[in-house]
């Protein structure tokens, strides 16, 4: 009896041990488990802070100091608030706001004339950038100690924001005003491509012998002008750049609001370049509709299952082929791309029914920067052989462009 019983307990405390044992490997595996989740957590890619938004570099330089910002509707912090509305609830004085392309808040049409006024919210002056007063005059800057920049650019020459940069440098530099740029990723920063600027075809859209894609930051962009005496007589901006933290220029970046009124979206931004070569054409590239920047399209292309009409909208209040029936091709779906592309120039070209000579517009040759890009593309010169005519151009600004990079 007394052995049975023994033998009883001692079965049950062996089978009340292997749940005891069951149980707390769950509490371990559960702990391993947590302890994962931890470090996973901890491992996920941290934000990046825009120079904006990497406010504590900047606030005390500002301090009993008179301010003047060029800026638009893309100087926000990840608040969502807008910078001048931050900076005066942060008691900084600002004088005067100045507005480029597209106006203070980014509504004007490509090419409009954007005028001075008042901004309704603050009261504040606003000066315009845009038109006859690319550059700001003396008595527009009297009585200003510090000018902030504050603008998103998207990597192309041009993209006006670049040459704004250029003369509020060059103003600084000539009033004895220091310049704090507040720096911002690169949407399309990992690209590098298309023909440098010749300087015989100089204007707004392309100031700097870069090619047609930059792959700077504008930080960086400014450090490229003060560094390489592009301002006029060799003049030196007393130049502070506040960086973005946590970036590098391989990371994604989504802008929160758009750019300028006819880049709508990531993909509108990545095409850009790429599409914007069609302004210098009797090719529309979508603007009056709602996918700018990603489709082409014009009467004289042949019928296709892609057609649209472009009508007056935000942004466009007079675009090309108002009101008319234009075919062409849809790349609101295509992945992303890496290169500055030619296909569709190209095509378009190749594929044009009316007279080709007059594809070209005179305009066509300030946006490439050369005249070069059009005599290949007329006398048939393929895709592979127009990018080696680059290579060497390329392989020179790239050693140049190593000295300012800020981000890896």
């Amino acid at each position: 009896m007394i052995s049975k019983l023994v033998l009883k307990n001692t079965v049950l405390l062996f089978v009340l041990l292997i749940l005891s044992c069951g149980s707390s490997m769950k509490k371990i595996e559960n702990t391993e488990n947590n302890n994962d989740a931890t470090v996973e957590e901890k491992l996920q890619p941290m934000r990046i802070i825009t120079g904006a938004d990497n406010f504590e570099a900047y606030l005390p330089l500002l301090a009993n100091k008179k301010i003047g910002i060029v800026t638009n509707q893309t100087g926000i912090l990840s608040n969502k608030i807008h910078l001048v509305d931050f900076l005066l609830e942060k008691k900084i004085n600002i004088q005067k706001i100045f507005a480029p392309e597209h106006g203070f808040r980014g509504t004007a049409d490509a090419g409009e004339h954007v005028i001075d006024g008042k901004d309704s919210k603050t009261g504040l002056p606003i000066i315009s950038l845009y038109g006859d007063n690319k550059k700001p005059k003396v008595e527009q800057l009297a009585g200003i100690d510090i000018m902030i920049f504050d603008l998103q650019d998207v990597g192309a020459r041009f993209y006006t924001y670049i040459s704004t940069l250029h003369f509020i440098m060059e103003a600084c530099a000539g009033n004895n005003i220091q310049l704090i740029v507040l720096d911002r990723p690169n949407p399309n920063g990992t690209i590098v491509d298309g023909p440098v600027l010749e300087k015989e075809y100089t204007s707004f859209v392309g100031m700097h012998p870069i090619p047609l894609l930059h792959g700077m930051t504008i930080g960086e962009y400014a450090q490229m002008i003060n560094g390489e005496n592009w301002l006029k007589k060799g003049m030196q901006c007393n130049l502070k750049i506040i960086p973005c933290l946590n970036y590098s220029r391989e990371m994604a970046y989504s802008l929160p609001v758009k750019p300028s009124p006819n880049l709508p979206n990531d993909q509108s931004i990545n095409l850009y370049a790429s599409l914007c070569l069609f302004e210098g054409t009797n090719v529309s590239v979508g603007r009056g509709t709602e996918t700018q920047f990603q489709i082409y399209g014009s009467p004289f292309l042949p019928k296709s299952n892609f057609s649209f009409t472009p009508k007056p909208n935000f942004g466009a209040k007079d675009p090309v082929y108002n009101g008319k029936l234009c075919y062409g091709e849809d790349l609101t779906h295509i992945p992303k791309v890496s290169k500055l592309e030619l296909k569709w120039l190209i095509k378009a070209y190749n594929e044009t029914s009316s007279d080709k000579s007059k594809f070209f517009t005179a305009f066509f040759t300030k946006l490439a920067g050369t005249k070069i890009l059009q005599q290949q593309i007329e006398n048939g010169v393929s895709e592979t052989e127009i990018r080696k005519s680059w290579e060497k151009g390329l392989t020179d600004f790239k050693m140049m462009r190593k000295k300012y990079l800020i981000y890896k």
